[in-house]
Protein backbone atom coordinates (compact mmCIF):
# COMPACT_ATOMS: atom_id res chain seq x y z
CA UNK A 1 0.00 0.00 0.00
CA UNK A 2 1.63 3.26 -1.39
CA UNK A 3 0.96 5.82 1.68
CA UNK A 4 0.90 8.87 -0.47
CA UNK A 5 -1.59 7.73 -2.84
CA UNK A 6 -4.02 4.24 -1.70
CA UNK A 7 -5.38 5.61 1.46
CA UNK A 8 -8.07 7.53 0.78
CA UNK A 9 -10.19 9.63 3.76
CA UNK A 10 -13.34 9.98 3.67
CA UNK A 11 -15.87 12.70 6.63
CA UNK A 12 -18.58 11.11 8.42
CA UNK A 13 -20.38 13.15 10.77
CA UNK A 14 -17.27 15.79 11.48
CA UNK A 15 -14.74 12.67 11.77
CA UNK A 16 -12.17 11.98 9.42
CA UNK A 17 -12.15 8.15 8.69
CA UNK A 18 -8.87 6.26 6.76
CA UNK A 19 -9.89 3.97 4.39
CA UNK A 20 -7.16 1.58 2.95
CA UNK A 21 -6.46 -1.45 0.46
CA UNK A 22 -5.18 -4.64 1.14
CA UNK A 23 -5.37 -8.36 -0.97
CA UNK A 24 -7.78 -6.02 -3.29
CA UNK A 25 -10.11 -5.73 -0.37
CA UNK A 26 -11.11 -2.25 1.35
CA UNK A 27 -10.67 -2.02 5.41
CA UNK A 28 -11.70 1.03 7.16
CA UNK A 29 -10.31 2.21 10.12
CA UNK A 30 -12.24 1.63 13.02
CA UNK A 31 -9.65 3.51 15.41
CA UNK A 32 -11.06 6.45 13.58
CA UNK A 33 -14.80 4.90 13.59
CA UNK A 34 -14.47 4.71 17.37
CA UNK A 35 -12.81 8.46 17.50
CA UNK A 36 -16.31 9.36 17.29
CA UNK A 37 -17.74 7.51 20.10
CA UNK A 38 -14.49 8.34 22.53
CA UNK A 39 -11.78 10.84 20.78
CA UNK A 40 -9.02 9.73 23.58
CA UNK A 41 -9.77 6.52 24.11
CA UNK A 42 -10.32 4.65 20.45
CA UNK A 43 -8.87 1.36 21.61
CA UNK A 44 -10.91 0.60 24.82
CA UNK A 45 -13.76 1.90 22.75
CA UNK A 46 -12.82 -1.42 20.30
CA UNK A 47 -12.11 -3.39 23.04
CA UNK A 48 -15.35 -2.99 24.66
CA UNK A 49 -16.47 -4.23 21.34
CA UNK A 50 -14.53 -7.45 21.15
CA UNK A 51 -15.07 -8.64 24.46
CA UNK A 52 -18.73 -8.84 23.48
CA UNK A 53 -20.35 -12.63 22.75
CA UNK A 54 -21.87 -11.50 19.53
CA UNK A 55 -19.22 -9.49 18.46
CA UNK A 56 -17.02 -12.38 18.98
CA UNK A 57 -19.61 -14.78 17.32
CA UNK A 58 -19.61 -12.32 14.32
CA UNK A 59 -16.06 -12.07 13.64
CA UNK A 60 -15.82 -16.25 13.69
CA UNK A 61 -18.31 -16.27 11.09
CA UNK A 62 -16.90 -14.21 8.64
CA UNK A 63 -13.63 -15.74 9.18
CA UNK A 64 -15.24 -19.12 8.53
CA UNK A 65 -16.61 -17.83 4.95
CA UNK A 66 -13.48 -16.00 3.87
CA UNK A 67 -10.49 -17.34 5.40
CA UNK A 68 -8.82 -20.84 4.72
CA UNK A 69 -6.63 -20.44 7.26
CA UNK A 70 -8.73 -19.50 9.91
CA UNK A 71 -8.29 -21.20 13.51
CA UNK A 72 -11.93 -22.32 14.54
CA UNK A 73 -10.77 -24.41 17.74
CA UNK A 74 -8.71 -21.10 19.28
CA UNK A 75 -11.98 -19.37 18.30
CA UNK A 76 -14.14 -21.51 20.47
CA UNK A 77 -11.87 -21.16 23.12
CA UNK A 78 -12.91 -16.88 22.77
CA UNK A 79 -15.98 -17.78 22.23
CA UNK A 80 -16.50 -19.59 25.65
CA UNK A 81 -15.12 -17.16 27.57
CA UNK A 82 -16.46 -13.84 25.76
CA UNK A 83 -18.86 -12.02 27.72
CA UNK A 84 -17.55 -12.83 30.84
CA UNK A 85 -16.70 -9.94 33.24
CA UNK A 86 -13.02 -11.59 33.15
CA UNK A 87 -13.01 -11.52 29.77
CA UNK A 88 -10.43 -9.10 27.51
CA UNK A 89 -9.75 -9.28 23.47
CA UNK A 90 -7.55 -6.96 21.84
CA UNK A 91 -7.28 -7.07 18.08
CA UNK A 92 -3.70 -8.58 18.32
CA UNK A 93 -4.44 -11.52 20.41
CA UNK A 94 -7.61 -12.11 17.91
CA UNK A 95 -5.37 -11.95 14.64
CA UNK A 96 -2.03 -13.52 16.16
CA UNK A 97 -4.04 -16.48 17.94
CA UNK A 98 -6.92 -17.23 15.38
CA UNK A 99 -4.79 -16.14 12.26
CA UNK A 100 -7.38 -13.66 11.48
CA UNK A 101 -7.78 -11.50 8.05
CA UNK A 102 -10.75 -9.71 8.55
CA UNK A 103 -9.05 -7.05 11.29
CA UNK A 104 -5.94 -6.11 10.66
CA UNK A 105 -3.59 -3.81 13.57
CA UNK A 106 -0.91 -1.38 11.96
CA UNK A 107 1.86 0.26 13.54
CA UNK A 108 3.34 3.68 12.29
CA UNK A 109 2.41 7.00 11.08
CA UNK A 110 -0.75 5.45 9.31
CA UNK A 111 -1.71 2.99 12.28
CA UNK A 112 -4.17 1.93 14.13
CA UNK A 113 -6.94 -0.90 13.72
CA UNK A 114 -8.32 -1.47 10.73
CA UNK A 115 -11.15 -3.97 9.64
CA UNK A 116 -12.46 -5.41 6.63
CA UNK A 117 -15.66 -3.34 5.17
CA UNK A 118 -17.91 -5.96 5.80
CA UNK A 119 -16.67 -5.61 10.01
CA UNK A 120 -16.42 -2.29 9.81
CA UNK A 121 -19.67 -1.63 9.20
CA UNK A 122 -20.79 -3.91 12.13
CA UNK A 123 -18.27 -2.04 14.62
CA UNK A 124 -20.37 1.32 13.08
CA UNK A 125 -23.36 -0.12 13.94
CA UNK A 126 -22.50 -0.69 17.53
CA UNK A 127 -21.21 3.10 18.13
CA UNK A 128 -24.53 4.37 16.10
CA UNK A 129 -26.91 2.98 13.74
CA UNK A 130 -27.01 6.48 12.48
CA UNK A 131 -23.15 6.62 12.35
CA UNK A 132 -23.38 3.44 10.30
CA UNK A 133 -25.95 4.96 7.68
CA UNK A 134 -23.55 7.92 6.78
CA UNK A 135 -20.33 5.79 7.07
CA UNK A 136 -22.19 3.62 4.15
CA UNK A 137 -23.14 6.50 2.25
CA UNK A 138 -19.83 8.33 2.48
CA UNK A 139 -17.87 4.75 1.31
CA UNK A 140 -20.35 4.03 -1.51
CA UNK A 141 -19.71 7.87 -2.63
CA UNK A 142 -15.51 7.39 -2.49
CA UNK A 143 -16.35 3.85 -4.36
CA UNK A 144 -18.13 5.48 -7.09
CA UNK A 145 -15.41 8.53 -7.49
CA UNK A 146 -12.41 5.62 -7.53
CA UNK A 147 -14.42 3.77 -10.51
CA UNK A 148 -15.13 7.06 -12.36
CA UNK A 149 -10.87 8.09 -12.08
CA UNK A 150 -9.97 4.10 -12.99
CA UNK A 151 -12.79 4.61 -16.16
CA UNK A 152 -11.08 7.37 -17.22
CA UNK A 153 -7.51 6.41 -17.05
CA UNK A 154 -8.57 3.28 -18.99
CA UNK A 155 -10.01 5.28 -21.74
CA UNK A 156 -6.93 7.91 -21.49
CA UNK A 157 -4.43 4.45 -22.55
CA UNK A 158 -7.26 3.17 -24.81
CA UNK A 159 -6.84 5.95 -26.64
CA UNK A 160 -2.92 6.55 -26.21
CA UNK A 161 -2.29 2.99 -27.87
CA UNK A 162 -4.55 3.94 -30.66
CA UNK A 163 -2.57 6.90 -31.26
CA UNK A 164 0.50 5.14 -31.50
CA UNK A 165 -1.62 1.87 -33.71
CA UNK A 166 -1.24 4.82 -36.31
CA UNK A 167 2.35 5.55 -36.39
CA UNK A 168 2.62 1.42 -35.97
CA UNK A 169 0.55 0.69 -39.55
CA UNK A 170 2.36 4.04 -41.34
CA UNK A 171 5.79 2.81 -40.45
CA UNK A 172 4.29 -0.83 -41.70
CA UNK A 173 3.02 0.93 -45.02
CA UNK A 174 6.38 2.75 -45.81
CA UNK A 175 8.94 -0.17 -45.01
CA UNK A 176 6.52 -3.48 -45.01
CA UNK A 177 4.60 -3.66 -47.86
CA UNK A 178 5.14 -3.26 -51.60
CA UNK A 179 3.72 -0.64 -53.58
CA UNK A 180 1.76 -3.11 -55.98
CA UNK A 181 0.26 -5.62 -53.40
CA UNK A 182 -3.51 -5.67 -53.06
CA UNK A 183 -5.46 -4.10 -50.20
CA UNK A 184 -6.15 -7.93 -49.14
CA UNK A 185 -2.45 -8.92 -49.33
CA UNK A 186 -1.67 -5.47 -47.07
CA UNK A 187 -4.36 -6.25 -44.34
CA UNK A 188 -2.27 -9.65 -43.88
CA UNK A 189 0.90 -7.84 -43.00
CA UNK A 190 -1.23 -5.25 -40.95
CA UNK A 191 -2.45 -8.27 -39.15
CA UNK A 192 0.86 -10.27 -38.95
CA UNK A 193 2.12 -6.91 -37.25
CA UNK A 194 -0.65 -6.32 -35.04
CA UNK A 195 -0.54 -10.01 -33.94
CA UNK A 196 3.19 -9.87 -33.55
CA UNK A 197 2.49 -7.03 -30.51
CA UNK A 198 -0.07 -9.16 -29.58
CA UNK A 199 2.32 -12.24 -28.66
CA UNK A 200 4.89 -10.16 -27.50
CA UNK A 201 2.58 -8.79 -24.82
CA UNK A 202 -0.23 -10.94 -24.35
CA UNK A 203 1.18 -14.29 -25.69
CA UNK A 204 -1.46 -15.32 -27.73
CA UNK A 205 -2.78 -13.83 -31.43
CA UNK A 206 -6.02 -12.64 -31.75
CA UNK A 207 -7.23 -15.50 -33.35
CA UNK A 208 -6.42 -17.61 -30.27
CA UNK A 209 -7.62 -15.28 -27.92
CA UNK A 210 -11.05 -15.20 -29.30
CA UNK A 211 -11.02 -19.10 -29.54
CA UNK A 212 -10.63 -19.33 -25.89
CA UNK A 213 -12.85 -16.15 -25.05
CA UNK A 214 -16.21 -17.25 -27.19
CA UNK A 215 -18.32 -15.51 -24.15
CA UNK A 216 -16.50 -12.12 -24.64
CA UNK A 217 -17.47 -8.57 -26.76
CA UNK A 218 -14.44 -7.09 -28.35
CA UNK A 219 -10.81 -8.00 -28.83
CA UNK A 220 -8.34 -8.96 -26.53
CA UNK A 221 -7.18 -5.69 -26.54
CA UNK A 222 -10.31 -4.07 -24.84
CA UNK A 223 -10.07 -6.87 -22.27
CA UNK A 224 -6.65 -5.56 -21.19
CA UNK A 225 -5.90 -3.72 -18.16
CA UNK A 226 -4.02 -0.63 -17.31
CA UNK A 227 -0.96 -1.73 -17.45
CA UNK A 228 -0.95 -3.62 -20.52
CA UNK A 229 -2.33 -0.62 -22.53
CA UNK A 230 0.48 1.33 -21.25
CA UNK A 231 2.60 -1.22 -22.19
CA UNK A 232 0.78 -2.05 -25.46
CA UNK A 233 1.21 1.64 -26.66
CA UNK A 234 5.09 1.83 -25.89
CA UNK A 235 5.69 -1.57 -28.06
CA UNK A 236 4.20 -0.03 -30.73
CA UNK A 237 6.21 2.89 -30.69
CA UNK A 238 9.01 0.74 -30.39
CA UNK A 239 8.30 -1.74 -32.97
CA UNK A 240 7.55 1.07 -35.60
CA UNK A 241 11.43 2.20 -34.64
CA UNK A 242 12.78 -1.72 -35.36
CA UNK A 243 10.73 -1.85 -38.85
CA UNK A 244 12.43 1.56 -39.45
CA UNK A 245 15.56 -0.09 -38.79
CA UNK A 246 14.77 -2.76 -41.30
CA UNK A 247 14.61 -5.27 -38.12
CA UNK A 248 13.25 -8.96 -38.81
CA UNK A 249 10.12 -9.74 -37.65
CA UNK A 250 12.17 -12.35 -35.93
CA UNK A 251 14.39 -10.12 -34.02
CA UNK A 252 11.69 -8.18 -33.31
CA UNK A 253 9.46 -10.07 -31.78
CA UNK A 254 12.11 -11.36 -29.29
CA UNK A 255 12.65 -7.62 -28.14
CA UNK A 256 9.39 -6.91 -28.06
CA UNK A 257 9.00 -9.60 -25.59
CA UNK A 258 11.85 -9.06 -23.75
CA UNK A 259 10.39 -5.11 -23.48
CA UNK A 260 6.91 -6.02 -22.48
CA UNK A 261 8.40 -8.53 -20.18
CA UNK A 262 9.71 -6.05 -18.36
CA UNK A 263 7.82 -3.35 -18.31
CA UNK A 264 4.85 -5.45 -16.70
CA UNK A 265 6.65 -7.35 -14.10
CA UNK A 266 7.73 -2.66 -12.96
CA UNK A 267 4.27 -1.79 -13.31
CA UNK A 268 2.64 -4.86 -11.76
CA UNK A 269 5.16 -4.28 -8.88
CA UNK A 270 4.43 -1.32 -8.12
CA UNK A 271 0.57 -2.13 -8.56
CA UNK A 272 1.47 -4.62 -5.82
CA UNK A 273 3.62 -1.96 -3.18
CA UNK A 274 0.81 0.13 -3.97
CA UNK A 275 -1.63 -2.32 -2.33
CA UNK A 276 0.19 -4.30 0.32
CA UNK A 277 2.84 -2.01 0.91
CA UNK A 278 2.90 -0.17 4.10
CA UNK A 279 3.25 -3.48 6.49
CA UNK A 280 -0.36 -4.45 6.13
Amino acid sequence: MNKKSTNAKIEVRGTEITVIRRTNEDYISITDIAKHKEPTRADHVIQNWMRNRNTVEFLGMWESLNNVDFKPLEFEGFRNRAGLNSFVLTPRQWIENTAAVGIVSKSGRYGGTFAHRDIAFEFASWISVEFKLYLIKEFQRLKEDENRRLSLAWNLNRTLAKINYRLHTDAIQTHLIPPEVTPKQAAITYANEADLLNVALFGQTAREWRDANPGKDGNMRDDATLEQLLVLANLENMNAEFIHMTLPQSDRIKRLNAIAIRQMQTLTARTVKQLEGGGI
